[in-house]
């Protein structure tokens, strides 16, 4: 276990990962791929579970020989900075959390065919900036057999400490990457991508010539794609244009659409793998 490091005041350097570095900092920081902050409990260990690599614990007082006595073998030799309520409440967003944060390694991103190996059903996210929404997405996800995620350059950052906290960890164990960059622009090239790995895309879209969601030739494939598009707008008229498949989901009582995150979790149980197939 760790070193215990009481704290008088909020000035110590140790604590600049938790209340002084912008997100966009934190992933900068020391190593090309940063340190990101996870946050409760459960989050922590999912993260630990996953191979993530801890770098100081911080909570209140009263978790050093509650939850936190676990969380601290786990982690091993790193640093455990504790104060009491009080004063760790004045640190940016800690009252949000449930008494204990971890500053930890950022992993390196897998490649897009380590993703897609062996995947039958992929979630292909464009442009979503909301972390709650993103993870909310993931969490449908691990709960409904999506087998990988995959983001848009744009994609809001699924390690945030928001999108963290609402997939409930599952953003460390649904896999997960970026699909496209400056050289490699979306969605041109990741679609033409996903395309040579074998996947037919099937762009959630409110277009007239739209298949039912409930149209058995979409469950029937056997690699697909289900691409779903940033809050408001949705996705870009080129991404529906590619795409192999228009996919509506059938609305009542004059609603047009749902929120996306809830969209993604309609989608995922209406085109989840069935059993034989």
């Amino acid at each position: 276990m760790g070193e215990i490091r009481r704290l008088s005041a909020l000035s110590d350097p140790g604590l600049d990962v938790y209340a002084r570095l912008t997100e966009a900092q934190l992933r900068s920081r020391r190593q090309a791929q940063g340190v990101f902050i996870a946050e409760s409990p459960a989050v922590i260990m999912r993260a630990l579970e996953a191979g993530c690599e801890p770098l100081s614990l911080l909570m209140e007082e009263r978790h050093l020989e509650g939850q936190g006595a676990e969380l601290m073998r786990r982690c091993g030799d790193v640093p455990v900075y504790t104060g009491p309520r009080a004063l760790l409440a004045q640190l940016t967003g800690y009252e949000l959390t449930r008494g204990i944060l971890c500053a930890m390694r950022r992993p390196e991103l897998p490649a897009l065919e380590q993703v897609c190996d062996g995947a039958h059903r992929l979630a292909v996210l464009e442009d979503i900036i909301d972390a709650a929404n993103l993870g909310a997405i993931f969490r449908s996800a691990a709960a409904l057999g999506v087998d990988g995620v995959l983001l848009s350059p744009s994609c809001a950052d699924p390690l945030l400490r928001r999108a963290a906290r609402v997939s409930m960890g599952t953003v460390f164990q649904v896999p997960w990457t970026r699909l496209g960059d400056r050289k490699r622009p979306w969605p041109e090239w990741g679609l033409s991508r996903l395309g040579e790995l074998g996947f037919r895309t099937a762009a959630l879209a409110l277009r007239a010539d739209a298949v039912s969601i409930e149209d058995p030739i979409l469950a029937a494939e056997e690699r697909l794609a289900l691409l779903l598009g940033t809050e408001g707008t949705g996705l870009r008229e080129e991404t529906i244009r590619r795409s192999d498949y228009r996919v509506i989901i059938p609305m009542s009582h004059g609603v047009d659409s749902l929120n996306v995150a809830a969209a993604s979790a309609v989608a995922f149980w209406a085109l989840r793998r069935r059993p034989g197939q």
